[in-house]
């Protein structure tokens, strides 16, 4: 048996028969894909697969260690739960897509040279684009565009910083990077801080993730940011610029949640917060805060791929999503919200849910390292998750003012695929050893202790109190908040404006000149040396033709053959030369 079968190519090649396939078959083939990544990720031995010679580099398509089997086991988990999800769909637009985008992802884990990444990373862009034009609304449109417009964008800064330190290093090997924040260095960690939607590069995220597909959605919330946080992990650990960019994402998020009444906005919002505690964990540089950001990432994919499916599930069945329109949905479908208060406990660091043994990892890290201030920030931001996605979510969208929308649960192969993720959200809460087993760095961390759960405790519920005391204040509104997006909305105006307006009529200026003045006068010139051509050096050229053809007949007639007549011609000849050389002696 083989050391090593590359799972992500079994999602890509096993994307190409899915629109053959029809009904049962179709669902029991994107079911035993994943199954057999999952067993594939679990087999495989550490060591490099695919190592070859290319343009002079050296190519290595599969690295396996630790790291990247850890962020292979979560994505081909979450690739078989999209899935589950996903199988009510009848086209096949969808699965082709998210088979490309997970495989894509995993192409990116294993990558080991930045020429191998690059292809992975562009794979992942446009199977996830796809996820969001296949909403086929106007907004949809818009915002896949935006989407694709931006992360190509950051993929020409990540391709220019791999070609500028493949220079500068003689090798396109993909691994700590150690040289400095130079030009090739700054190009790529900006490459990878965008995926990551590190403000102000985040509101691609914002912006596309509520206009995807139902399905979509899930799979987008699960693999673009983490792979992201894979990369960083990579090449970056203990860079201490990412300890603050990550606190500023953990706060940031949080504060636009409060804003926000579309409900997988909210959720997008809590992305950018909760990457945040992973983009400082890397940046602290500890083992403890690398174990801890990438065990937070693996958490992460499992509660919010939930947190998403509960709100898909409500959009599905009810056809709306602001939470100013939502309401009273506890009584059609407690299953649902029963579901997504798991994902909720998680993501908000409850007891014996997985967020609480992932992201106190990280805060402990950040007090070990003694950055006070970085551990009030993340623990503001906690409180801030609770608030949001814990209570305001679920109360507006399930509880609150009863709307009269009908509605039931959504179909079962959908709670089926919320019932997985929750039981691992609680299971990895429960044994969290399970999970720190994976880790790269050995752990060394106990998160069920008394001070650790009373002082969770402690915030969660004093964030509980909060909530009831200033619910009123907490009410939706039918707003839209302005987020760095705005500047290339409104420059992607101000720029079309500036196409069709003065730059067009600039064009149209010029081109009537040059109808009305300058074409006139070149046409004439032309004209005038079509003339000057045919009548004057064509003539001149003719006339001399012709005197040359008139010559060499003339000599033709002279050369008689009779040699009397060439005797006569020479003393001509001899008698002119000397009354020429007479003439001129004198």
């Amino acid at each position: 048996m083989t050391d090593f079968v590359h799972p992500g190519l079994l999602f890509i090649l096993g994307a190409l028969p899915i629109p053959l396939l029809k009904g049962s078959v179709r669902k029991a083939y994107v079911l035993l894909i994943p199954t057999l990544a999952i067993l594939a990720v679990l087999t495989m031995q550490l060591g490099d697969y695919g190592a070859a010679r290319f343009i002079q580099q050296e190519i290595i398509v599969a690295k396996v260690d630790k790291l990247s089997i850890l962020f292979a086991t979560v994505f081909s988990i979450m690739a078989l739960i999209g899935m589950v999800y996903a199988l009510h769909l009848t086209h096949a637009g969808q699965h082709v897509a998210a088979f490309v985008y997970v495989g894509s992802a995993l192409g990116v884990v294993f990558a080991g040279d930045y020429l191998t990444l690059f292809l992975f990373w562009e794979g992942m862009t446009f199977a996830s684009a796809y996820l969001i034009f296949a909403q086929r609304s106007d907004q949809a449109l818009r915002a896949g565009f935006r989407y694709l417009m931006v992360h190509i964008t950051g993929s020409v800064a990540l391709l220019g910083g791999i070609i500028l330190h493949g220079f500068a290093t003689g090798s396109l090997l993909f691994g700590p990077i150690e040289e400095g924040l130079g030009l090739a260095t700054c190009l790529i960690l900006a490459g990878f801080i965008l995926n990551a939607a590190v403000p102000p590069l985040n509101a691609w995220l914002t912006d596309a993730y509520p206009e995807a597909t139902v399905t979509g959605a899930v799979f987008m919330s699960a693999f673009t940011t983490k792979t992201a946080v894979y990369v960083l992990a990579r090449a970056f650990p203990g860079t201490d610029l990412l300890v603050w960019l990550g606190t500023v994402m953990a706060l940031y998020g949080v504060i636009y949640a409060v804003l926000e009444n579309d409900c997988r906005r909210l959720l997008a919002y809590h992305i950018v917060s909760q990457v945040g505690y992973m983009v400082a964990g890397i940046g602290i540089g500890t083992e403890m805060a690398v174990n801890g950001a990438v065990s937070h990432a693996f958490a992460h994919i499992l509660y919010k791929a939930l947190l998403f499916m509960g709100a898909g599930a409500v959009i599905h069945v009810t056809g709306r999503r602001k939470l100013t329109e939502l309401g009273g949905l506890y009584k059609t479908m407690p299953v649902t919200l029963a579901l997504y208060m798991v994902g909720a406990f998680a993501i908000s660091a409850f007891p014996f849910f997985s967020g609480f043994v992932t992201k106190s990892m990280v805060v402990a890290a950040a007090g070990q390292d003694h950055r006070a201030l970085v551990v009030l920030a993340l623990t503001m931001a906690s409180s801030g998750t609770f608030l949001h996605t814990g209570l305001k979510l679920p109360y507006y969208m399930f509880f609150g003012t009863d709307k009269g929308l009908e509605a039931r649960e959504p179909p079962r192969n959908m709670l089926v695929a919320m019932g997985m993720a929750a039981v691992l959200c609680i299971a990895i809460g429960v044994f969290p050893q399970t999970l720190y087993a994976l880790l790269p760095h050995p752990v060394d961390f106990e998160p069920y202790t008394g001070v650790h759960v009373t002082e969770s405790l402690g915030v969660l519920m004093f964030t509980a109190l909060g909530f009831v005391i200033f619910l009123r204040a907490l009410d939706p509104e039918n707003t839209i908040s302005i987020d760095t997006d705005w500047f290339y909305r409104i420059g992607a105006r101000r720029f079309m404006w500036l196409a069709e307006k003065p730059l067009a009529r600039y064009e149209k200026a010029v081109s009537d000149v040059s109808e009305t003045a300058a074409l006139p006068f070149l046409h004439g010139m032309a004209l005038a040396g079509l003339r000057i051509d045919l009548h004057g050096v064509d003539a001149l050229v003719n006339a001399v033709a012709r005197a040359i053809l008139l010559g060499g007949g003339a000599l033709r007639r002279l050369q008689s053959g009779v040699v009397t007549h060439y005797a006569l011609a020479m003393i001509v000849g001899v008698i002119a030369g000397i009354a020429v050389f007479a003439v001129a002696w004198r």
